[in-house]
């Protein structure tokens, strides 16, 4: 009897361990400790924040953001696969299951949350305006009229310049920041517009061409997308973000990806998605 109690004790205890196993399946921090391994939806072309330098090297504030936050789940720097998130398939990447985590400028909105998780924000932002260096006839959104303003489709900053501006600006969307500002460059278009934490990346790379011009004129609050019923994930991300800006580690990366290019060093910002 004692034999025949004792296996049952240890199959109940093997079944509870099954269903919690099954229950924490889809948390990315059950993913990072079984396979010690992650994928993370970055930037590829946006200097200061997320840029592909080769294959196998990859910078910016928000690629530092990324491995501090892997790290604390438990994976290291070179066992994290590394995917380009464009601003139009971030939502689908997490849904289908081809990123574990979106840590590529992406803002925080009720819309997209109906659709992903957020954890964060871990910066907040401003959306901005970039223009050639000659420019002297737009200096902030309400000179834009009859201007030709480039972003990004399906981004926040294209929705803003569709309600508040439409009228008076002709908008055109890429899929990229990096278009926008080749257009700029080559004069297709007046303006590129989006956080100005992107903006001043750009500026960075082509100081005798283009500038920032004007006030921020909105509040990006950036948080790392992952899927939206992952609490336990949240949490751990939450903490790791909490983590990082206590250690000083969040400003000494904001100050050396974009401290050159005079962008100031925002306050820290509270977690809000819990």
């Amino acid at each position: 009897m004692r034999f025949r109690f004792g296996a049952a004790l240890l199959a109940l205890a093997l079944l509870g361990a099954g269903c919690a196993s099954a229950g924490d399946r889809n948390s990315v921090v059950a993913r990072a400790a079984a396979e010690d391994k992650l994928t993370i939806g970055i930037r590829f072309d946006q200097p200061g924040l997320g840029r592909k330098i080769t294959d196998t090297w990859f910078e910016g504030f928000d690629v530092d953001v990324a491995v501090y936050v892997a790290r604390e789940l438990g994976v290291r720097k070179e066992n994290i696969v590394w995917k380009e998130a464009r601003t139009p398939d971030r939502e689908a990447m997490i849904q289908d299951g081809r990123v574990d985590l979106v840590v590529a400028s992406y803002s925080i909105t009720d819309a997209r949350k109906q659709r992903v998780g957020f954890a964060g924000p871990y910066f907040i932002a401003g959306q901005g305006l970039l223009v050639s260096q000659s420019t002297t006839n737009i200096t902030g959104p309400e000179s834009l009229n009859g201007k030709k303003l480039c972003s990004v489709k399906d981004s926040t900053s294209a929705q803003k310049v569709k309600e508040r501006y439409a009228k008076g600006a002709q908008l055109v969307e890429y899929f990229r920041y990096s278009e926008c500002v080749n257009a700029l460059l080559v004069r297709n278009v007046d303006a590129v517009t989006t956080d100005d934490v992107i903006l001043a990346g750009y500026a960075t790379q082509h100081p005798e061409l283009l500038k920032l011009v004007g006030k921020p004129f909105s509040e990006e609050r950036y948080g790392i997308g992952l899927r939206r019923e992952d609490a336990d994930g949240r949490a751990r991300i939450n903490a790791a973000i909490e983590k990082m800006i206590s250690s000083g580690e969040w400003r000494k990366s904001i100050e050396k990806h974009l401290g050159p290019s005079g962008y100031p060093v925002p306050a820290a910002p509270a977690i809000t998605e819990r």
